[in-house]
């Protein structure tokens, strides 16, 4: 009999599952805030491009379309300052988990070979490290690396979970360490849109890293601007070589995203109009569901950006979960994310606004019911 031999850890959501349960049992039905999915439509201007381009028989190329590419190019000057990235150092990616889960294994990292990824972390980072039998490093710290070199350095601003944005001179000094150690910088940007109380910079600004891109690589999604995760539009920019390399490697594996997807993109890309007003409304929802979850005892750190609230009622996260799944409410455990977070869980405002008010609802009923 073939032997399986397991690389990865569980799937961490799969853990959430009798939580889930006890949530769907409230008499309102369950609110779940545990996963940061869209439920607002796909603009029309999106849609309308996938519907048009849907006779779509040939194959795509790898690189993906010069339009696609140019869009992502202009979409990061007009809103985000790169100035000067040209269409090689541009790359569609079908979904940037699929990207951010590959990248080591495609850059050819491997045993013996060092990963070090945020403190408080998408657990993609991890297992990115462990399908290559890498060791990976959680920490936010550069100087406890020591004299350890890593191979890629993962950093995430926004961060998923808790929010923060990094300041500027914090990126320019990672860049510059990097540099100075050959190690490859890959920045997660995927939140950069979903900011509320601070301005994050892009690591591929001329501020941040100067006049090149040399050993700096950006992850940008439309999964959460423009309500495109079913569609898996994704794109990595930066360093011209080591893009060069990537598409080398995913030629060879047939990794292309679709031709209407393509087009789709390019629509999104285009057209600021709607992620704006897809921010009003994910703003609206952050500020009742973070006056309600103060009003009834939590804590709420960082959460400048992205589309999370960091949350702590002062105990281990499992028991936190548990007391707002007897609420009909789900949020994931902050232990998701790393150890560091054991006393916090991660709540989403990405339910449609009548879930929302369920929440804010039942929260409301625990501040004024004498035995909360």
């Amino acid at each position: 009999m073939y032997e399986v031999s397991r690389q990865l850890p569980d799937f961490p959501w799969d853990k959430l599952t009798s939580y889930a349960d006890t949530a769907r049992s409230h008499e309102g039905g369950i609110v779940d805030l545990s996963v940061g999915t869209p439920v607002d439509p796909t603009p029309t201007v999106v849609q309308a491009a996938l519907i048009e381009a849907a006779d779509s028989p040939g194959y795509p190329l790898t690189i993906g379309t010069r339009e696609v590419r140019q869009a992502a190019i202009d979409w990061l000057a007009r809103n985000h300052g790169v100035t000067s990235l040209t269409l090689d150092a541009v790359l569609p990616v079908i979904g940037s988990k699929e990207l951010i889960a590959s990248l080591p294994l495609h850059l050819g990292v491997g045993p013996g070979d060092l990963v070090v990824y945020p403190e408080f972390a998408y657990p993609t980072y991890e297992v990115s490290a462990a399908l290559v039998g890498a060791r990976g490093m959680a920490s936010d710290s550069l100087t406890a690396l020591g004299p350890a070199v890593p191979k890629i350095l993962w950093i995430n601003s926004p961060s998923n979970p808790t929010g923060k944005v990094l300041p500027p001179e914090h990126l320019k000094k990672v860049v510059e360490w990097c540099r100075e150690r050959g190690t490859l910088l890959v920045s997660d940007e995927c939140y950069i849109e979903c900011a509320w109380d601070a301005s994050p910079v892009s690591v591929l600004h001329p501020d941040i890293c100067g006049d090149s891109y040399d050993g700096v690589l950006a992850v940008h999604s439309l999964s959460k601007r423009s309500n495109l995760a079913g569609y898996r539009c994704a794109f990595v920019a930066g360093d011209p070589r080591v893009i060069g390399e990537l598409l080398a490697v995913r030629k060879n594996l047939g990794l292309q995203m679709p031709m209407p997807q393509q087009v789709a993109m390019v629509a999104a890309l285009n057209d600021d109009e709607h992620a704006a007003a897809q921010a009003e409304v994910y703003a609206a929802r952050r500020l009742k569901l973070r006056a309600a979850f103060e009003a009834a005892g939590f804590t709420i750190d960082h959460s400048e950006a992205s589309l999370y609230l960091w949350a702590t009622r002062g105990e281990n996260c499992w028991d936190t979960v548990a007391w707002l799944a007897e609420r009909g409410i789900l949020a994931a455990p902050g232990d998701f994310y790393g150890v560091a977070g054991a006393n916090h869980v991660r709540v989403a405002f990405t339910a449609t606004d009548e879930r929302v008010e369920a929440a804010v609802a039942r929260l409301a009923v625990e501040v004024t019911s004498p035995t909360a």
